[in-house]
């Protein structure tokens, strides 16, 4: 350990924008877990209602909407959402890695016509418009790789709740809400398809996906899966059919279902979703408050009103080098704020989920501080 870092040393140096940081209680919650190994007996069927209840309170789901659970992560979900969701015409809006994975599942679906895809430079926002011959509306909350944040709306028909009529042949939005789901409050009701992953802001491990559905959405789930083949593993129906029975299709990682739950407790403990999202705000904006003032650094979101505030990027002049710093704390114990891998910047990001503690943010902005003077050219 660097004596010159030692007094200021955050006190968990976890950071990272997924998988994030794990609280000791949600651990101990493990360790403490009577369960078995059956995701078919009562003591797992259990965990899983708790999850789903915990949930719908949590987002204050409007009534009809449901809660889903599955194997895979957002990753089968891309693929899932092609099978189940869409119709026939998509509209992706991509602004960034995640997004465009998104849109890439649809733009190679035979079955579909190609999708609309409006797309916008790294850093920037773009979103959604409404147009005739558009059945599915589909776009990032939050883009885990960039930290732009877009807002929350419906598309396709103005009127709040309109998921609520059960109309499988309304148009859908669809909003994946990856590393923002339980750190940012909005109405459940502007959208008919919210996914998120457990590993971000619910602090649990990958491997499963969660989602909630409007009765729009679940009609369209329905309709689908009687006219086209999907495969059980993607299937949307049968991944509703499981949960409506508090299991999913797949054995889960017990783990994993273990963290998320005491995560839910936690949140609903503290204050709802009004807390957890204070928390991740006053996270971030000491990120951002310190690169706005600061010379060498600059928030790489240039519009405050789409800046993350789950997940803060900060770009660096080119004299400073970051990955020097990178190594640096990753040897006193400072984890993961590395650029996104392929976004090619000379960047920190920062994760700001709940789990974070606002004192830790501000320990790790000085370790930085402390840092740049030995990896800064003159």
């Amino acid at each position: 350990m660097d004596n010159f870092l030692e007094k200021i040393l955050p006190r968990d140096g976890r950071f990272g924008s997924g998988p994030s940081k794990i609280r000791p209680e949600q651990m101990q919650a493990i360790a403490a877990a009577p369960f078995g190994t059956s995701h078919r007996k009562p003591p797992v069927k259990g965990l899983v209602g708790d999850i789903r209840s915990g949930l719908t309170d949590l987002f204050q789901l409007p009534a009809g909407y449901e809660v889903l659970i599955g194997n895979g992560g957002a990753s089968a979900l891309w693929d899932a959402v092609a099978f189940n969701l869409v119709e026939k015409h998509a509209q992706y809006a991509v602004m960034g890695e995640f997004s465009g994975k998104a849109a890439h599942a649809a733009q190679n679906a035979p079955w579909l016509e190609t999708p609309e895809v409006r797309t916008t430079e790294p850093g920037t926002l773009i979103t959604n418009e409404t147009t005739a011959g558009i059945d599915t509306y589909l776009y990032a909350h939050n883009e885990t790789s960039t930290g732009v944040c877009s807002p929350l709306r419906r598309y396709g028909d103005s009127a709040a709740g309109a998921g609520a009529t059960g109309d499988a042949d309304a148009p859908l939005t669809i909003v994946d809400g990856t590393s923002i789901g339980g750190g940012y409050v909005f109405p459940a009701s502007e959208v008919d398809f919210y996914y998120f992953s457990t590993q971000k802001c619910f602090g649990a491990e990958g491997g499963l996906w969660v989602a909630f559905a409007s009765p729009a959405a679940v009609a369209r789930i329905e309709k689908i899966a009687k006219e086209r083949w999907i495969p059980d593993f993607l299937n949307l129906q049968i991944a509703l059919e499981n949960s409506r029975k508090n299991q999913t299709y797949n054995t889960p990682a017990i783990g994993t279902l273990t963290l998320l739950s005491s995560q839910i407790k936690w949140m609903l403990e503290i204050g709802g979703m009004e807390a957890t999202a204070a928390r991740s705000r006053a996270n971030s904006q000491a990120v951002y408050e310190w690169a706005e003032q600061h010379p060498l650094a600059t928030p790489f979101v240039k519009d405050p009103a789409y800046r993350s505030p789950v997940v803060a990027t900060v770009d660096f002049v080119e004299e400073v080098d970051t990955k020097g710093i990178l190594q640096r704390l990753r040897e006193n114990g400072v984890l993961d704020i590395d650029s996104y891998r392929s976004l090619g910047r000379n960047q920190f990001r920062i994760g700001a989920f709940p789990a974070i503690d606002t004192e830790d943010i501000v320990k790790l902005l000085q370790c930085i501080d402390a840092c740049l003077p030995l990896y800064t050219k003159a």
